[in-house]
């Protein structure tokens, strides 16, 4: 498939207004706190625990530690491990796909006590609780 003109000058118009809300310039991991450390060419500097980013959790500090930022500073690359993290999303909070990131909604969601959650469970343990699945084969 070739690649008009329009279509370079399309893409490179599209690259320049998602660096203009901002790019990494550089990136480490801190190994005292466990967090990637990202600095933008606005002059902010953020940080994430890597517990949280795809790919990253449960990995050593030196597979952590060799970062790449891509030439337009719009993606971060751990060569070692194969993973990457999108700068424009990792600004907008997302640290993974949207079903990685759902799976982590739900354990911790399932996690959470509260008052409500207790009285639910209580009222269910009243009728009889959970019903049984049904025995297969």
């Amino acid at each position: 498939m070739a690649v008009s003109e329009e279509d370079a000058r399309q893409a490179e118009e599209r690259m320049a207004a998602l660096r203009a809300n901002g790019f990494a310039v550089s990136a480490r991991y801190d190994r005292r706190t466990a967090r990637i450390v990202v600095n933008l060419n606005t002059g902010v500097q953020i940080a994430f625990p890597t517990r949280l980013a795809e790919g990253l959790a449960g990995a050593s500090a030196d597979n952590l530690a060799d970062i790449e930022v891509s030439p337009a500073g719009l993606g971060l690359h751990w060569p070692k491990l194969d993973a990457d993290v999108y700068v424009p999303a990792l600004l907008q909070g997302v640290l993974g796909s949207r079903r990685w990131m759902a799976a982590g909604l739900g354990a911790a969601g399932g996690k959470t006590r509260s008052q409500a959650k207790a009285a639910a469970a209580r009222e269910n343990g009243r009728k009889g609780g959970r019903p049984r699945k049904a025995g297969g084969g």
